[in-house]
């Protein structure tokens, strides 16, 4: 039996939680979302450092959020009746993390077998699996990952496969069910494998692909495959005469790809090395789709000008490496050199349950290796790796990322630089509902599964 102390704080933690409004509608569509923000109070924010995630920094600024959203940000700003004001002096304000590259919920901790639910490994395509279909709210992660100051995230599936399947963008609230948690409107995104790992999982099996001329094929025929289907289901439209007895057969695996095809859903590519980069982009003239955002990519740095023309983002780790043959030609200013180019979209990623709680720190030290390298990266450009960037490779960006009136009031309280190694996030807000604060424990959500757990102080 747990202790009664444990007992009567996780009650405590799960009756202070935010209570739910209906301000937000649920999505339309198969697994529909049904986010609602939760019930929040007007709150101004006053004297602060912000980082707007415009490329903005503004001393003794105000941040002002009001029914969920950001109502304003200057200086002098007059509080409403009622709300919770904040003093902010010596304190930093940014808009919440977002973690483009995550596996939690399909991942989850405890690390056990019967929780690896990120890879169908039973085919090079699996299309139509969808990572929301494995995710698990009761992931001890994404309290941990909130405590960071992640706000929203998307889940993928793993790399084992060519095309591993689609994944979803969420926002970090507690929540029972996968639905309760789906970003309002936010596209999904597709994932697929470059290099090593499709080839390695599929080769070990003496099956397709077996060699990265194998990936290249098996990319080419399925978005054949892909066009013919959208093909066919065109000409079934153009001639329908109210009557669907000759449509053609719904193949989930398809639709997908067509999607893709169409610029309904995301592609983010995991790939590392600079040639196979430039021959996925090959592919994307092809076939003539759009790639969001390459997905660690080590080699980068190299292609630099050729992703920022294409309006493609390097969502990347600040210094992994070493790992494998094709994470072997690695420089720490990757993420520096990709964000150079007036059009470039740098994003630091985590791909990792523990990195994504200190993405902050992460982002510091690439500003400390490009520092060394000659190149001094300000906070107000930095701060966009985690936030502008990550929602515009997302499709979000009309919708947080940034401190700009109208935005979802997601929003990170700082006691400090957030670039620091003592940087902490204080108190983390989602629409404008206090999820989090460091200071009381309250405002700490725990999950279902670690409800009693004896947790070591």
């Amino acid at each position: 039996m747990r202790p009664k102390h444990l007992r009567s704080l996780a009650a405590a933690v799960l009756l202070a939680l935010p209570v739910a409004t209906s301000t937000l509608a649920a999505d339309a569509g198969p697994y529909a979302g049904t986010y609602q923000a939760a019930a929040s109070t007007p709150t101004l924010i006053r004297n602060a450092t912000v980082l707007t995630g415009t490329g903005e920094r503004l001393e003794g600024a105000d941040v002002l959020m009001s029914n969920g959203r950001i109502e304003r940000v200057g200086s002098g700003l007059r509080a409403p009746r009622g709300a919770v004001e904040i003093d902010g002096t010596g304190k930093w304000v940014t808009p919440g993390i977002i973690d483009v590259h995550s596996h939690l919920g399909v991942y989850p901790s405890p690390g056990a077998s019967a929780h690896s639910d990120g890879n169908e490994m039973t085919a090079p395509v699996t299309a139509q699996v969808w990572a929301e279909h494995s995710v698990w709210p009761q992931d001890p992660g994404f309290a941990a990952a909130l405590a960071g100051g992640v706000t929203s995230l998307m889940i993928l599936p793993g790399s084992a496969n060519l095309i591993g399947g689609r994944g979803v963008t969420l926002k970090n609230v507690y929540a029972t069910t996968m639905q309760e948690m789906k970003f309002p409107d936010a596209p999904h995104g597709l994932k697929m494998a470059c290099g090593e790992n499709p080839k390695r999982v599929y080769g070990s099996r003496n099956q397709a692909p077996m060699t990265r001329m194998g990936n290249m094929a098996g990319y080419r025929g399925a978005f054949i495959e892909a066009q013919r289907y959208r093909e066919s289901w065109a000409k079934h439209r153009a001639n329908r005469s109210g009557n669907n007895n000759d449509a053609p057969n719904v193949d989930l695996r398809l639709e997908t790809l067509a999607g893709v095809l169409d610029g309904e859903i995301m592609l983010h590519i995991h790939c590392y090395r600079a040639d196979e980069m430039a021959l996925m982009m090959d592919l994307a003239r092809e076939f003539e789709f759009e790639i969001a955002a390459f997905h660690h990519g080590v080699e980068a740095y190299k292609l630099a000008d050729e992703l920022a023309e294409a309006g493609i983002c390097g969502a990347l780790w600040a210094d992994w490496w070493g790992f494998k043959m094709e994470a072997y030609d690695a420089i720490q200013e990757n993420i520096a050199l990709v964000d150079r180019p007036a059009n470039g979209c740098a994003i630091v990623h985590s791909d990792s349950a523990e990195g994504i709680q200190r993405l902050n720190q992460e982002t510091a030290k690439v500003m400390g290796s490009a520092r060394r390298a000659g190149m001094d990266i300000p906070p107000e450009r930095a701060i966009r790796w985690l936030t502008w960037n990550a929602a515009k490779s997302l499709g979000i960006q009309d919708q947080t990322g940034s401190l700009e009136r109208g935005k979802m009031a997601d929003v990170v309280v700082w006691n400090q630089n957030p670039f620091s190694s003592y940087a902490l996030a204080e108190q983390v807000y989602i629409d404008g509902a206090l999820m989090y604060d460091r200071n009381d424990p309250a405002r700490q959500p725990v999950s279902d599964f670690m409800l009693g757990q004896e947790v070591t102080p």
